[in-house]
């Protein structure tokens, strides 16, 4: 009884609080003004902009400008080279974390050390690259010449382009899950008698859905907003290789502000549903 006594009277010792809630009210009142001042300068500001410039002249002027043939041939080239691009980026990124996370190889290092090569090259350089290899005078210009085949220049390298800067985006969001989640299920579903595409339907599949679906994402938004590597193999060629990024800076440069930025305006409401279904893809993995 003696001992029980001393445990009850002893004090009970409050759980340490992490260290930025034992802040004063007034630090951490400053810190969120920091923080949403930024984002007011830096965020909100310019969206709201784009749509105020976008508008100042009246709902006919900007119906007029987004429905403008070339305008409108470069909405369809935008959706096109996304709609290229995204299939052939969720093969890629399936296949290199499947290779990655499931199977030990020589130059499996160097691999995942090439899929983060986009993220570190400039996209001009990239677009470069592109015509060094098969424009006119490139490596491949007098076969594709010979050929009758046109990549630089036209939708081809459009695609090429788009698929350079966006393929690491599926592939970086698959192999950490993959990674954690382990081969402890295929396994068993191997020793059940499952084949290979049983496996990856029924099991691989199921697990990974949700990061498929936001690197997929990230992907197609990167696809549809890029800039420097399609403007150097595109040409900027009116109502044929001009996408929407290409199309506003044309706009702009001819002082045509109201038509720049009603298509401006396109782009960001793309952006804006982009982070919003990014934003319920983050809610259903967690």
């Amino acid at each position: 009884m003696g001992a029980v006594a001393i445990n009850v009277g002893m004090p009970i010792q409050a759980e340490a609080l992490p260290a930025h809630l034992t802040e004063s009210s007034w630090v951490r009142g400053l810190l969120l003004v920091l923080g949403l001042g930024f984002l007011t300068l830096f965020l909100f500001l310019p969206l709201a902009a784009v749509f105020i410039e976008a508008f100042r002249r009246g709902a006919h002027v900007y119906w007029q400008s987004i429905t403008d043939p070339d305008a409108w041939s470069a909405i369809k080239l935008t959706l096109m080279v996304a709609a290229i691009s995204l299939p052939l980026n969720l093969i890629f990124g399936l296949a290199a974390a499947w290779a990655i996370t499931r199977f030990q190889f020589r130059g499996k290092q160097l691999l995942v050390t090439l899929i983060d090569l986009p993220f570190t090259i400039s996209p001009v350089v990239a677009g470069l690259i592109f015509i060094l290899l098969f424009g006119r005078h490139g490596w491949f210009g007098t076969t594709l010449q010979e050929w009758d085949i046109r990549i630089v220049y036209a939708v081809p390298g459009i695609v090429l382009a788009t698929l350079f800067v966006t393929f690491p985006f599926i592939a970086r969001a698959l192999i950490p899950l993959m990674q954690s989640q382990g081969q402890d299920e295929e396994q068993v579903a191997l020793t059940l008698g499952a084949g290979g595409w049983t496996i990856f339907r029924r099991v691989t599949l199921p697990n990974i859905k949700w990061a498929l679906l936001y690197g997929a994402i990230l992907a197609n938004a990167r696809a549809l907003g890029e800039f420097g590597a399609v403007s150097v193999v595109s040409g900027q060629i009116r109502g044929l290789t001009n996408t929407m990024t290409l199309h506003v800076e044309i706009l702009y440069n001819e002082y045509m502000f109201a038509s720049a930025f009603a298509v401006a305006s396109l782009l960001a409401l793309l952006a804006l549903v982009t982070l919003v279904l990014k934003s319920l893809v983050e809610w259903r993995m967690r």
